[in-house]
């Protein structure tokens, strides 16, 4: 049978354009939090980019929908906080995607923590002590300098996933590490009046933020990480508030702010929500918005 040599041209032109798509084809990157999916966005601003979560969900709490194990199942890059923060679901989500690709950190799975030292590891746990992470706390991306490590070693990894634009990559490091060192000493000046306040605030969701500015968490809303206030402990932190001493009850934006409004009152203490991550409030859009509006929400303070 003799195959005609225009139809042979057509279906090699049509192969050659497919695989030129295929390699040239744009990172598809889910991210296990906001801070992630914006990090990602100023590292590869032409990957396609999901964020699992938002900035009024509790990360720790998250239902392996369809929807996500979908995403999951195209992703070439799965970037998430780590230190045990989405353990709760994510391996179920890996299970159900059935994407070998996102299973292991040696091809395209990455976790923040791990590129950095984590704060308050423990050298063990049991389920006594609430909701609490060996690793350490996971929320680091309130930190700006642990920031500029993980941006580093997430641009490493995209490189390595997809070589053909590993100079973009680079490049879009160098701008961004070029803005955001630019950025801290600005943040700092102008936090310069929070160092040495003391708050009473809810888990340990602003770990980091507090330790960078100075500012001291005295006590936590939660009796037990993970466990909602009760009035018998809220009664200590009245106590405790009975001072003077405390500056300001902080909670994340998507915690339940009861308690802390019920403290607040008691104690005639302003209440102030921040946002946990990137879309936490209308005037967080980015990680420089994010960390504007925090140092900006604490200063206004009165």
């Amino acid at each position: 049978m003799r195959i005609n040599s225009n139809v042979i041209k057509v279906t090699a032109a049509v192969l050659s354009f497919a695989c030129s798509g295929f390699a040239h084809a744009e990172l598809n990157v889910f991210a296990c939090e906001p801070e992630y999916a914006a990090l990602v966005k100023e590292l590869a601003p032409n990957a396609s980019i999901y964020s699992a979560t938002t900035a009024l969900q509790d990360p720790h709490q998250v239902q392996a929908r369809p929807s996500l194990i979908a995403k999951m199942r195209q992703a070439d890059l799965v970037v998430c906080a780590g230190a045990d923060l989405e353990i709760g679901w994510l391996p179920m989500l890996q299970m159900k995607s059935a994407n070998a690709k996102v299973h292991s950190t040696e091809q395209g799975l990455f976790f923040a923590a791990e590129q950095i030292d984590t704060l308050d590891k423990l050298a063990s746990v049991d389920r006594s002590m609430g909701d609490v992470h060996a690793k350490g706390n996971p929320h680091i991306h309130f930190d700006p300098n642990r920031v500029l490590a993980v941006a580093k070693a997430l641009t490493a990894k995209m490189s390595q996933l997809d070589p053909s634009e590993a100079a973009n990559y680079q490049k879009s490091l160098a701008d961004f590490t070029s803005r955001w060192q630019a950025a801290i000493p600005r943040w700092e000046e102008q936090a310069k009046a929070l160092k040495g306040k003391k708050v009473i605030a809810y888990h340990t969701s602003f770990r980091y933020l507090f330790n960078w500015l100075g500012i001291e968490q005295v006590a936590d809303l939660e009796p037990k990480p993970g466990l909602a206030p009760t009035s018998g402990h809220l009664a200590s932190l009245l106590s405790r508030a009975e001072q003077g001493d405390i500056f300001a009850v902080v909670v994340a934006s998507y915690q339940d702010e009861r308690g802390a409004k019920w403290l607040g009152e008691k104690a005639n203490l302003p209440v102030v929500m921040l946002p946990m991550s990137v879309g936490g409030n209308d005037n967080s859009q980015d990680l420089f918005s994010l960390y504007d509006s925090a140092i900006s929400l604490l200063n206004g303070v009165k």
